[in-house]
């Protein structure tokens, strides 16, 4: 993806991906599973190390991370918007330092009933 257009937001805004069972429950068509899997769990892998210096794509990371049963092409294709939200990105990650600091920073953020295939409410946090 070195040549791809970089992307300012890790997922698309109001993106809902699904998984394969609610598409079979609500008849949605023309989206193919993917028949190798391990590249997209070895992508979502490498993204999850990345979340410790980039935490700002963790709630990207965790959603992605529930698909890696039976992942779809709109899921890859999320993975890779991430990793051009990571080359716009680039230099803005969080440098862990070596000295201790007694400085505590907490960032926090909910979404009522937004999960497609549960319908629960999504809330994260990062400290």
């Amino acid at each position: 993806l070195a040549g791809a257009k970089p992307a300012t937001t890790p997922l698309e805004t109001n993106a809902k991906l699904t998984s394969v069972e609610v598409d079979k429950a609500e008849g949605m068509k023309g989206d193919a599973i993917l028949r190798d899997t391990t590249s997209y769990q070895r992508l979502v892998g490498k993204l999850m190390y990345t979340t410790i210096t980039s935490p700002d794509i963790s709630y990207a990371v965790q959603t992605l991370s529930q698909f890696m049963q039976q992942p779809k092409k709109s899921h890859l294709e999320a993975a890779n918007r991430v990793i051009r939200y990571l080359k716009e990105t680039l230099g803005q990650s969080i440098w862990l330092k070596a000295q201790p600091t007694a400085e505590l920073v907490f960032w926090c953020d909910s979404d009522w009933a937004a999960c497609p295939n549960t319908r629960r409410s999504v809330t994260g946090y990062v400290v």
